[in-house]
């Protein structure tokens, strides 16, 4: 009775953890755009600025709280160091390579990718609804993908998607691991830092137009939105983290549009749709089976 008192109440506080840094990121790709820096300036900074808030909060509860977090927990933390140093690359490409929408849309596979991966790796067999919305988003990604190389964006939407098979490598190794991966995405950013850098050919060759932007976005919103969700996996399954990433998916585009009047194609809007409703049918689904079983290891009073 305990046990499973405490397993609801840590599944409670990952899903509250998870919930607001994807509510967080949502504000990302708006504060890249308004920055008006080049692709390499914008991931040099932004990255840059995310490991000085990652060092600062580490040695803050290193020194001052005195409790002893790990950096890089082991093999598993390097993998989802590498992961997440990858995914920042191949996510900022994909920034300036496609619009807000498609990128947005295509991200939002993540769940479906971490469902086969948590499958795959972990021995999780998906149940079938979620096969069923891996078809329907399926069918989603091949619309947004077929107007990408229509609209000139096909780099741009595989890159998105590479970034989403990556996230999704990224969660699935937390999951696998269960231990604190807090710091792990945020020291990994010193990686698509230095390579930002380098294409630059150092700092005298970063172009940036409003800095400002950049500096709210690498040393705020990224290193809280990456704790939250690289926390979140502690607590609650691969796929239901991934889940929230479905609040940039349907934020993102709005904050965008409101901005910079940037529409998404017909096409790329019927995509996308088809993609929200399948994720959130499935998550309502899911939501379900997890109240129905843990109703069903509710203690009953003898009759």
């Amino acid at each position: 009775m305990h046990d499973h008192l405490q397993q609801a109440a840590d599944h409670r506080k990952g899903l509250a953890i998870t919930a607001f840094g994807g509510l967080v990121l949502t504000v990302d790709i708006p504060l890249i755009r308004l920055s008006q820096s080049d692709v390499w300036s914008a991931l040099a900074v932004r990255s840059a600025l995310t490991f000085l808030a990652a060092v600062t909060a580490w040695s803050f509860i290193r020194f001052a709280l005195k409790r002893n977090v790990p950096v890089i927990p082991g093999k598993a933390g390097l993998l989802v160091v590498t992961l997440y140093g990858i995914a920042s690359i191949t996510f900022i490409l994909a920034v300036y390579n496609t619009t807000t929408a498609n990128l947005v849309f295509i991200l939002a596979f993540n769940p479906m990718f971490s469902a086969l991966l948590a499958w795959w790796l972990a021995g999780e067999k998906p149940k079938p609804q979620t096969f069923v919305a891996m078809i329907v988003m399926i069918l989603g990604v091949s619309l947004i993908v077929s107007d990408g190389m229509k609209a000139g964006n096909l780099t741009g939407d595989l890159l998105a998607l590479a970034s989403s098979f990556i996230l999704a490598g990224a969660i699935t190794a937390s999951r696998k691991a269960r231990v604190d991966m807090g710091f792990a995405p945020l020291f990994a950013a010193i990686v698509p830092s230095m390579i930002g850098l380098v294409a630059v050919g150092g700092p005298s060759g970063l172009m940036i137009g409003e800095p400002g932007w950049l500096v709210l976005n690498g040393l705020i919103v990224i290193p809280i939105a990456f704790w939250c969700l690289a926390t979140g996996p502690r607590y609650i399954s691969g796929p239901e983290v991934a889940m929230f990433y479905l609040l940039e998916t349907i934020l993102a585009p709005v904050w965008v549009w409101m901005i910079f009047a940037e529409a998404p194609t017909r096409l790329g809007l019927v995509g996308g749709g088809i993609i929200v409703i399948a994720l959130v049918a499935h998550s309502v689904w899911r939501l379900s089976a997890h109240r129905q079983a843990a109703r069903n290891l509710a203690p009953r009073h003898p009759l």
